[in-house]
């Protein structure tokens, strides 16, 4: 990619990355350059007639060449943008995904003080709901030691971590207490839908955030048996949900008891959350 300019190096890798089958091609040339040049996305346009530098172009060559591999965008510029601010991922963390932002407007939808977001991954739902509220504190939990890390850097990133509590748990076995909203994306894919997955996702996400390595439907059950011991009355449990899941995990949270069960559809029309609440 030496010796061209900005816009040319970025015509050439859009054809390299349509050639690999990476889906938007000229949006990764595009943020992969602004990468390379330290600039922000919407600059590209300024530099386009310009030589690109030798280290820029190297630095570009390098992104562009794994991206071509499929290693996803988010990984390459070490952060995704998720309901309007920006969250460091990487590979051991679930990347933050735009449907999930239906959770997150599900959750402000009426007050609470204090979240658990079980299964917290990059800390990305637990931070912006407390970054909305500045008035509520929460607990993050995850298996992954990993995880809670990177959780615990968003939260200090977005300066939350005053009141935020990450810990290393499985589902609730950390968990004391009672909470005003309990939410969580937990893994959903069932083990016979992987092989299914883009090659982004089953070769560079952790397997754990994405599978229960059975039916998808695992950890609703532990969700569904640990919730009304951690509500308080009139507490809201939220969960992200796969597209053909509403049904068992509606009727799993109606048989421990939950009430006011109701399926929330994404911006496709898929249902996207389940939400019930406790009511004693």
């Amino acid at each position: 990619m030496s010796g061209q300019t900005a816009a040319q190096a970025m015509v050439a890798a859009t054809a390299r990355l349509r050639a690999a089958g990476v889906p938007d091609p000229a949006r990764d040339a595009r943020l992969l350059l602004a990468h390379a040049a330290r600039i922000e996305a919407s600059r590209v346009t300024l530099i386009a007639p310009e030589d690109l530098a030798p280290d820029i172009a190297e630095r570009y060559e390098q992104l562009i060449a794994l991206r071509a591999v499929r290693v996803p965008v988010s990984h390459l510029l070490g952060e995704r943008e998720f309901y309007g601010r920006r969250f460091k991922v990487s590979g051991e963390v679930l990347d933050p995904r735009p449907e999930t932002e239906i959770l997150i407007e599900a959750a402000l939808s009426a007050p609470f003080e204090r979240v658990l977001d079980l299964g917290t991954g990059s800390g990305c739902i637990l931070v912006t709901l407390l970054a909305e509220r500045p008035e509520a504190t929460g607990l993050g939990v995850d298996l992954s030691e990993v995880a809670c890390l990177q959780a615990s850097a968003n939260a200090v990133l977005h300066r939350v971590a005053d009141r935020a509590d990450v810990r290393t748990s499985d589902w609730f076995a950390q968990v004391a207490g009672r909470f005003d909203l309990i939410v969580s994306n937990p893994p959903y894919i069932a083990l016979e839908e992987m092989p299914g997955l883009a090659p982004e996702v089953i070769e560079h996400e952790p397997r754990m955030a994405l599978t229960d390595g059975g039916d998808g439907l695992g950890a609703y059950r532990r969700i569904a048996a640990g919730a009304p011991d951690h509500l308080r009355s009139g507490g809201r449990l939220m969960v992200e949900i796969g597209p053909t899941q509403a049904l068992a995990v509606s009727q799993l949270f109606e048989a421990a008891g939950l009430s006011g069960v109701r399926v929330i559809p994404d911006l496709d029309g898929r249902d996207r959350v389940v939400t019930a609440v406790l009511v004693e």
